[in-house]
């Protein structure tokens, strides 16, 4: 039987963070030799801190994510580092949301991948049809071409225009072709997916 007012009906907005002079009069009842501010961006942290000094707190420790804090019995201090960061469920493994692989999924879920293997003989000529692959590419581009033509003339287009001294060196092929890719398909679709180029002496 009663009335509930939230953001819906009104500008309203209830906080479970003390104002500031609320918490001028926290510092004046407890009187902390040490004050940590744990709570808000790095600019919080520091207006906090500032705060608190004002406030008569002799030590103030602005604390990041990972800092090991020495609170007694000597100086209170940040004395280490410890690993620290976000971790995800992987299939049945537990890593860091920071690993590698989370990371290119999340490339290939925005711009796809292009494979493509090679075959390159003595001369330095290609000694048959790259083998392309495009994974999460679109089929064709605006007007209607297939993309892996726009691929298929790339790759001929940058071995083409390799120096002669080049043509039979595999990294140098590879790069080429994985950098002429990313860019030429970039001009055709405005995104650069990933490359990878596999390049076999025949």
């Amino acid at each position: 039987g009663i009335e509930i007012i939230t953001d819906r009906d009104g500008l309203v907005h209830v906080s479970g963070h003390p104002r500031r002079d609320e918490l001028k009069r926290m510092y004046e009842w407890v009187r902390p030799q040490v004050a940590i501010p744990a709570h808000g961006e790095a600019l919080h942290l520091s207006m906090h801190r500032d705060f608190a000094l004002k406030a008569g707190v002799k030590t103030v420790i602005r604390a990041f994510n990972g800092d090991l804090v020495n609170l007694g019995p000597s100086e209170a201090l940040i004395i280490d580092q410890i690993a620290h960061g976000k971790l995800v469920k992987d299939g049945s493994l537990v890593i860091s949301a920071e690993d590698k692989a989370i990371i290119e999924r999340k490339r290939l879920s925005f711009a796809g991948i292009i494979s493509v293997a090679l075959a390159i003989d003595d001369r330095g000529a290609m000694a048959a049809d790259p083998e392309v692959d495009l994974v999460g590419i679109p089929a064709h581009d605006d007007e209607g071409e297939a993309m892996i033509d726009h691929a298929r003339d790339i790759i001929d287009e940058v071995i083409a225009s390799l120096p002669k001294g080049k043509k039979r060196d595999i990294g140098a092929i590879k790069t080429a072709v994985e950098r002429g890719l990313r860019s030429g398909i970039e001009e055709v679709w405005g995104k650069k997916p990933m490359t990878r180029v596999l390049v076999l002496h025949t």
